[in-house]
């Protein structure tokens, strides 16, 4: 069995596609209208504009009809009668087959952005046992993964932390998401720092690029 393929869109949005099936985590607000189309199953780490947009959804959803979207309850409530039967609820230990992609959802909660806001529920997801998409949080999923999609800049995250959660999750490599609100005159600098700090193979995808990853 060959790799996946791994396809950065906008912001938190992926693609990962192996033998005809594709698979599309966070089609949020910040990735291409056409993020989700042509998905056979969709992954929403929480409810957040960024990383869930229902007219995204919609295209995917119309686009195939066999298509069915995994979330967890906060997502999955608001759009459940827009698309019956194709809509789950998912939490943390949750285990389910998505369109071929074994995935198991670990964490509860988004990240603190300040102590007055309240803080929402947040799953990531690992993909076939080797990689791993954490939503806005940095969980450590409590297995190995091969692959980690680091979110590398949020209004909730310094590079201190993430640099850590790289050390604490310790992938064979990590390639940066969630960074649709940094400047690219930045991207260096951040990229200095976290593959020289974070101990593992480092890299980023520009959108539409594409890499193997192990299964």
């Amino acid at each position: 069995m060959g790799p996946m393929k791994l396809i950065k869109k906008g912001h938190a949005c992926v693609r990962i596609e192996h033998e005809g099936r594709t698979l599309v985590i966070d089609p949020g607000g910040f990735s291409e209208d056409d993020a989700a189309v042509g998905a056979d199953a969709v992954l929403v780490t929480h409810e957040h504009p960024d990383h869930f947009e229902e007219g995204r959804l919609r295209a995917a959803m119309e686009a195939n009809p066999a298509a069915h979207i995994w979330a967890p309850r906060s997502v999955s409530e608001q759009i459940a009668t827009t698309f019956p039967g194709r809509v789950h609820h998912v939490g943390e230990g949750d285990a389910f087959d998505a369109a071929g992609f074994g995935i198991e959802v670990h964490g509860q909660l988004h990240a603190v952005i300040h102590p007055d806001i309240p803080r929402i529920a947040n799953c990531g997801y690992v993909v076939d046992g080797s990689l791993f998409h954490p939503g806005d949080a940095l969980t450590v999923p409590g297995r190995s993964v091969d692959t980690l999609l680091l979110p590398v800049h949020a209004p909730w995250s310094k590079v201190s932390e993430v640099i850590d959660y790289v050390r604490e999750v310790a992938p064979r490599r990590a390639f940066d998401v969630h960074d649709g609100l940094l400047a690219d005159r930045a991207r260096p600098v951040y990229d200095r720092m976290i593959g020289d700090l974070g101990g593992v193979e480092h890299g980023r995808l520009a959108p539409g690029e594409s890499v193997g990853v192990a299964r």
